[in-house]
């Protein structure tokens, strides 16, 4: 559940991302308006690392991600309804800031989810599913934009992801380990 989650975390904010220069030009946005905004998405990522690290030791990893994931979908979503170069530039810091947030936590939520004897298995799983969905996000771009002549599909795609990522986190549950005083007993 959580590889299914992570793929679809991963190809919420990749095609977007990858394409944000692309789709601002398609606005009407200069070149250097354009990469602005790629700009402006990384220097609030900074910032929505140290935040969401912070939330997710207030709040727990589980329910931080799940804020982050959605909070990830909406600005995306946004990203279909802005036109102007400020605009671009409010959405951005938004995105960059859920995005790069959300993304420290998948460490976080494997280590307080499983034992620690399989965690290398589970890191590469886990990275083997993100790089999936970080590779399909601008493929799938580029594909409906040479099909469709605009990207309202892959922001639209980009939404369902992250909402579905959201909904399937709400029904991870933690492995089960084995006590050998107890038994099987949840993972704490």
């Amino acid at each position: 559940m959580l590889a299914l989650t992570y793929f679809l975390c991963c190809a919420t904010h990749s095609g977007p991302l990858f394409h944000t220069v692309s789709y601002a030009i398609s606005c009407g946005l200069t070149v250097t308006a354009a990469v602005s905004i790629y700009s402006v998405e990384g220097l609030s990522g900074l910032a929505g690392r140290i935040a969401f690290g912070l939330l997710g030791d207030s709040f727990g990893a589980k329910r931080t991600f799940v804020a982050g994931l959605l909070l990830q979908a909406a600005a995306v979503g946004c990203y279909m309804l802005v036109r102007e170069q400020l605009a671009f530039y409010s959405v951005a810091v938004v995105f960059g800031f859920a995005y790069a947030g959300i993304m420290p936590l998948y460490a976080v939520l494997l280590r307080e989810n499983f034992p620690l004897p399989i965690m290398g298995t589970l890191v590469g799983a886990a990275s083997l599913a993100s790089s999936m969905g970080m590779a399909l996000g601008p493929l799938a771009g580029g594909l409906i934009f040479d099909t469709w002549g605009t990207y309202r599909w892959l922001y639209v795609a980009s939404v369902i992801f992250g909402l579905s990522a959201a909904a399937i986190m709400l029904t991870f549950r933690p492995a089960r380990r084995e006590d050998s005083t107890l038994g099987p007993v949840a993972a704490e």
